[in-house]
Parts: C-alpha cells; structure tokens; sequence
C-alpha cells in the first residue's frame, strides 16, 4: 500500500451509492491482491498477518495484508523491517505466473462488460461504462455487478470508485477499501477533494508536501484558493498548473483502451554480493527466461535487449544492443545479455543487482523468424513454447534448463539459486 493509500483507508462505505449521474468512469482495484491470490490455496492463513515478497536479507515486501498493515507493513518496505514491525507475519514467495492468471481472468470480467478498459497493472484498471448503461444499468449497478462477478468466480474482493473523472475515480475506490464501493456525485466533487490532504493529489511526493506545507497549505481545499501565479511560482509552471486543475476536480483524460508495453523485464537483487561470473551468467539466464515468457505470453516481440547492472557502492550502469529481427527467444536474449554484461568489463566486479530487458516491442506475428545463433529457429521455438505450456500447467518453476539446477550433496536436483527443491 502506497503512502496516499495510508492516508485514508475507512472501509467498506454504508447505505445506498449516491446519485451516480454523470458518472461513467470506474475505478477498480483488487483489494490486498497477491496475498488475496495466495489465500486461495492457503484459506488457513485468512485473517493472519499475511506478507508477500521476497524473504532474503535484501528481500521486499510486494503485498501485505490488511492484517498486516495494521502493524505498518505496505509495499516497497525493506521485508527486513517489516519482520521488525510485524514478526508474527507469515511471509510467502511471490508466484508472478499465478497472478497473472487470476488477472487475465478478473479483466476478461471487466472486458465483458466494456470494450473501454485501461489497465494500470494486474490489479486495477479504469472502465468507462457510460456505452454500458442501457444494457446493464446505472454505473454504480455495474460496479455492484463488477464486484459480485470477480467474487464469484474468482474468490477474491476488489474495491470500485466510480465518479465523473478518473482522478476522483481512483481516489474513490482507496476510501472505500477494502472491500467497498463509493460513489462520488458529480456536483459533490469539490466537497469530496477539499477536505483531503494535498498528499492525495497525483503529482505531489514527499518533496513537493514539504513545500506545500511551508505554505501553510494542508488541505486540498487550502491549496485550490491559492492563486495560479503562486502555485507556479513556487512548484514550476506545469505542475502548479496541474495541482490547480486537480484540486477542483478537473481532469479531461479519457479511458484508453489499452497502451502497448514500451519494453518488458526482470532483474533480481543478490542477498549478497556476487562476483562470480558464472552465477551472474546464471541469474541472466534465469532472467532472459522470465522475459521470453512473458514477451511471449503478451503476443509481442522486441529487438532491443539491454542489461542493467548496479554494483556494490550502487552505482549502477546500463548496455543495450539491437538486434537485426525482433525476437521472444529466452535463448536469443539470454546469449545477447551475456556479450553486454562480458563487453562492459566488470566480471570481476562485486555486483549487487542485475536486470535484463527487451525494448521496441512489436506484435509477434509481424516478427521475421530467421536462424539465429547456428541453431534451427523451429527447435528453439517449440522447445520455449512447450515450457510455456508446462509452466501453465504446473507453475513456472516445474520446468527449466538445466543449467539452473545444480546436484545436492544427496543426489536430489535443487534450485541453482535458493537451494530449493
């Protein structure tokens, strides 16, 4: 949970929605939704301290349960204060493969009942429902049906603000979670936003409270009577601009239906150092799989492949390369990431992350397939795919080269990075 997310978290809202006129935008956001994901097969743990992420010395929270947060835990927070915080927490791995499938699923939900969809992650999304209204009802009813549907048929709770714009949209549903459904009227809105903190509004961080702060503006209502000319001057033109218009509740961004991933990637942080260049070609590969999998399971393909290292004083530097075709080969990225990592001469330097990424994506099928790297494309392609496949099945973890399993001492196979078999 986000530090504005803190900010106001009531609950479930009584009595009936307000007058919900005007009001054709839907902000949904699944509550808690990796450890929700979790709880599906772990029911004995629900109303227990449940934390996700990862459990390492370097390890970070990536999703808290309520019962959790209670105690100050919230997502980004180093997982080693949040066992300070919260010792009794269970903490659980994180499954990416999981909930993504339970997210494919809750957005199939929410494509059934408009085309006019903008996901913002695997956990919420924007829906303007205003085309929807004559074949399903009024706004707040589709958000009740929203959030019976993804109970229904996906056991988890989701939170919806619905509202004139998507701004208040989204400040909505963070007041009514978890588990809730609030309706900001059209001609409430100003009511609705000035009383809150001026941390609620987008484009104000820590730095830009403190300023606001020093101008004796702690409310959104304070900071809308400030004259334009001042908010400029004090926080630049656009963003003072910007606050300005949000602080009345003006915000003219329509629902996109859907922004193409710019690149997609994967880096791991060591719980210690590493200088070793064998395992750091290891975590490569790990990673270049991730990629190819999830290029190929969003149909696209890129032909940049970059790599980020940061090494132990956290200086951190990036190499990039483009390919001649676009790819979504795990074996392609993985060989492309090894040269930048070797050509960028710190093999034998203590690293403390590294990332691997694939950049100017394009549709799959419009990729020219060509033999790379002295090996038969076909192969390679059916060989990845077919893990794929495995992966859906089983998880992502019961099939991988061989190169990241080592032998223990007992002969049983284990994971080449955490030991785990």
């Amino acid at each position: 949970m986000s530090r504005k997310q803190q900010l106001h978290r009531p609950g479930p809202q009584p009595g009936p929605p307000a007058d919900d006129t005007g009001c054709p935008i839907l902000h949904v956001d699944m509550d808690a939704f990796f450890v929700s994901v979790e709880l599906l097969e772990r029911p004995e743990l629900r109303g227990r301290p449940v934390v996700v992420g990862g459990a390492g010395p370097r390890g970070v929270v990536s999703a808290a349960s309520y019962e959790a947060r209670e105690f100050g835990v919230h997502s980004a927070m180093p997982m080693s204060r949040a066992r300070r915080l919260c010792p009794q927490a269970v903490v659980l791995p994180v499954s990416h493969g999981k909930y993504g499938r339970v997210s494919a699923a809750v957005f199939e939900i929410f494509r059934s009942i408009t085309p006019l969809v903008e996901g913002l992650s695997l956990d919420e999304a924007f829906l303007d429902v205003g085309g929807a209204r004559r074949r399903l009802g009024r706004p707040a009813e589709i958000a009740r049906m929203v959030r019976e549907q993804v109970r229904a048929q996906q056991g988890i709770t989701c939170s919806v603000g619905v509202a004139s714009t998507k701004f208040v949209a989204k400040l909505a549903s963070t007041r009514c979670k978890p588990d809730g459904l609030l309706v900001v009227p059209a001609d409430g809105v100003v009511d609705f936003l000035h009383p809150l903190p001026v941390a609620s509004l987008w484009g104000v961080g820590e730095r830009t409270e403190q300023t606001l702060t020093r101008l004796g503006l702690r409310t959104v209502g304070q900071l809308a009577q400030i004259p334009l000319a001042t908010l400029q001057r004090e926080l630049g033109n656009a963003l003072g601009a910007h606050l300005h218009e949000l602080a009345w509740g003006r915000d003219p961004r329509e629902v996109v239906p859907h922004t193409p991933d710019k690149s997609i990637g994967a880096e791991e942080t060591f719980d210690t150092d590493v200088d070793d260049p064998e395992v750091i070609r290891r975590e490569l590969l790990r990673l270049a799989e991730k990629v190819g999998a999830r290029l190929r399971e969003a149909g696209a393909a890129g032909r940049t492949v970059s790599v980020k290292l940061r090494m132990a004083n956290f200086k951190t530097i990036t190499r990039a390369r483009t390919l001649r075709e676009p790819t979504d080969l795990a074996r392609v990225i993985y060989v492309t990431a090894c040269e930048l990592y070797e050509g960028a001469g710190l093999e034998r330097v203590r690293l403390r992350l590294v990332g691997v990424r694939v950049e100017n994506l394009g549709p799959a099928g419009e990729a020219p397939r060509q033999l790379a790297f002295d090996e038969p494309e076909r192969g390679w392609r059916e060989a990845e795919r077919a893990m794929d496949q495995v992966a859906h099945r089983f998880g992502r973890g019961a099939v991988r080269p061989a190169a990241l399993v080592e032998r223990a001492h007992d002969g049983d196979a284990r994971d080449g990075r955490d030991g785990r078999r």
